[in-house]
């Protein structure tokens, strides 16, 4: 497992694990977050800065940046003055994500998109935390071998996106400065008001994931299309699992710049377009 090199411009391990630190002040939600598959493909930093709104730069492990897929269980969303609701606090979520640093030198999550089949948390996310939320059919089992099948048709989509998992082998956490910690160990996100343009921040806290390896037998880039990235064609070059954790989400900051949000790179000029001739993937890895 490869450890973080530091060299001018990075975030620093010590500032990395900062981030993992309680905030201060009154979170406003419960959530858990179950059953995780994080999937990451490498890219260019420069190909992924251009994705990003003005405020943010990208954040990169050993000179690469980072895409992810995560798709998940999300259960027991609640606020914290109230009792939950089945039919809004289970449900299921892919996420498409990158990492970014702000211009404080905070390392958060950059959103692309996030998939659910729940109406009211849709319109929640967008509506509250400004997020990239999108409709759709979604389904999710547990074999009796431990096999997850995981499949999400985004409203408007042609087909469905396909994941075949099983988490293996004990769980441990992941250590500051690998790979694994730079991928999973992210407590804070960043998120655009449409209306305003304002780049705005937000934390989380729970314990650190317990990881396991992800033996992953089929799996879809086809939400890269669908948000406008160029879809990696090729197998995940990281992949674990979690069983999950228990989260305390605290409430959106306000940042003093003001962005452009770019969610279609297609909008971007053409010399910065990242509209891909690839073929469609929809990959199977033998166990």
């Amino acid at each position: 497992m490869k450890s973080e090199t530091e060299s001018p411009g990075l975030v620093s391990i010590e500032r990395r694990i900062a981030e993992c630190r309680r905030p201060a002040g009154a979170f406003v939600m419960h959530q858990r977050w179950e059953e995780l598959l994080f999937l990451h493909w490498s890219f260019p930093p420069g190909e992924i800065q251009r994705t990003l709104p003005a405020g943010l730069r990208v954040d990169t492990f050993e000179g690469r940046a980072w895409v992810g897929l995560v798709p998940f269980f999300m259960r027991g969303i609640r606020p914290r003055w109230l009792p939950g609701a089945p039919w809004i606090s289970n449900f299921l979520e892919l996420n498409l994500r990158t990492y970014a640093v702000d211009e404080r030198g905070r390392p958060g999550v950059w959103f692309y998109s996030l998939d659910c089949n729940r109406a009211p948390a849709v319109w929640l996310g967008r509506t509250f935390f400004h997020l990239n939320y999108q409709r759709a059919e979604m389904s999710a089992a547990l074999r009796t071998d431990g096999t997850m099948t995981y499949a999400c048709r985004r409203r408007g989509a042609d087909e469905a996106a396909r994941f075949h998992w099983r988490l293996v082998g004990t769980s441990h956490t992941a250590e500051p400065g690998t790979l694994e910690f730079f991928l999973c160990e992210r407590y804070r996100l960043f998120a655009s008001n449409q209306r305003t343009g304002r780049i705005r921040s937000g934390r989380v806290h729970h314990a650190p994931y317990p990881l396991q390896q992800a033996e992953v037998t089929q799996w879809s880039d086809q939400t890269f299309a669908l948000d406008g990235l160029p879809r990696p064609a090729r197998a995940p070059d990281h992949m674990i699992g979690s069983r999950g954790v228990a989260v305390n989400v605290f409430p959106l900051e306000r940042e003093s710049r003001e962005a452009q949000l770019v969610l279609n790179p297609a909008a971007l000029p053409a010399q910065a377009s990242f509209t891909s001739s690839r073929p469609s993937s929809t990959g199977r890895i033998p166990a």
